[in-house]
């Protein structure tokens, strides 16, 4: 395994980004439609916060309720702002950050994602599979 590998050529640069204005319905259309599980929150291409899909299974009642699912979950959702559901205090790094900075941020800490940030824009996003799927080309 390479030392030294910045993070920029695992990390995601195609982003599905939400604003602070967006519904949380919209967050989960775009959960659903991505099949991801990290969105981050941009005013402009600046990073205002994290949502994780998570953090809607928090506030909804997807598992308590079978029939009606979705209309349920859509009166939560509108109970709430994104503002209001996402991590604000967001840790991030640069492109230039090394995958194994990344990889010990990550084992340490209690979330799963973090955002590439350059001279205060948003460039990418990173996650705990990236990683996985990193170490697993770099060792079989």
């Amino acid at each position: 395994m390479k030392n030294g590998v910045p993070v920029s050529k695992i990390m995601t640069k195609n982003l599905v980004t939400l604003g602070l204005s967006d519904e949380l319905v919209t967050a989960e259309r775009l959960f659903k439609k991505h099949h991801i599980r990290h969105i981050p929150v941009v005013e402009g291409n600046k990073i205002k916060g994290m949502l994780s899909y998570t953090d809607l299974l928090r506030i909804s009642f997807a598992d308590a309720i079978d029939e009606n699912e979705e209309y349920v979950d859509t009166i939560v959702y509108n109970m709430f702002t994104i503002p209001q559901v996402m991590v604000h205090d967001v840790v991030s790094v640069t492109s230039d950050t090394t995958i194994k900075e990344v990889a010990e941020i990550l084992s340490k800490r209690e979330f799963h994602a973090l955002p590439i940030v350059d001279d205060g824009k948003l460039k990418g996003i990173v996650t705990t599979t990236d990683l996985i799927r990193y170490f697993l080309k770099s060792i079989f």
